[in-house]
């Protein structure tokens, strides 16, 4: 069953790099007593996750924060040094978080895993974003071709905002 709007975020704990190293950030430690922008991606350094999705959020991060976000975070099933690799060649690190769903066990729990299998990636998060507000859902954008990323895309969240 798919996450809705009004849903609390089930438990978690993700790894991602920082500049210290790796870290563990649970869903409370992210979303808690916060409104977080949270996007979700099949694949870091995929064509269309690396330069139209994450790009985006990078160049509206100001105007997503200004619109009183305390944070940014995008979520793949991929390792955190995959992960931290993508913060770094994205010049990410340190402005939004890249969260390590390496398991898929987050992803599963929302009910937004896709089994990307034929085109050799696997079960994958489907491309989408939320607005979550102290842990619960108040907005859902899911994609319904992982090719895109429109109604995902930070244009879109600043729109909800």
């Amino acid at each position: 069953m798919t996450i809705a709007i009004g849903d609390k975020l089930p438990a978690a704990t993700f790894k991602e790099k920082t500049t210290d190293g790796p870290v563990e950030t649970t869903t409370e430690q992210l979303f808690a007593g916060k409104r977080v922008v949270l996007f979700a991606v099949p694949g870091a350094f995929t064509p269309t996750c690396s330069l139209n999705h994450l790009p985006g959020y990078l160049e509206n991060r100001d105007a997503i924060l200004a619109k009183g976000v305390d944070d940014i975070a995008v979520l793949a099933v991929n390792d955190w040094h995959v992960m931290g690799a993508w913060a770094q060649s994205s010049g990410g690190l340190g402005k939004i978080h890249f969260l390590a769903d390496w398991d898929a066990g987050f992803t599963k729990a929302v009910g937004l895993d896709v089994d990307l299998s034929g085109g050799g990636l696997g079960v994958r998060s489907k491309r989408y974003s939320m607005l979550v507000e102290d842990g619960v859902v108040k907005s859902l954008n899911v994609e319904e071709s992982p090719g895109q990323a429109t109604v995902s895309g930070a244009a879109a969240i600043l729109e909800q905002l």
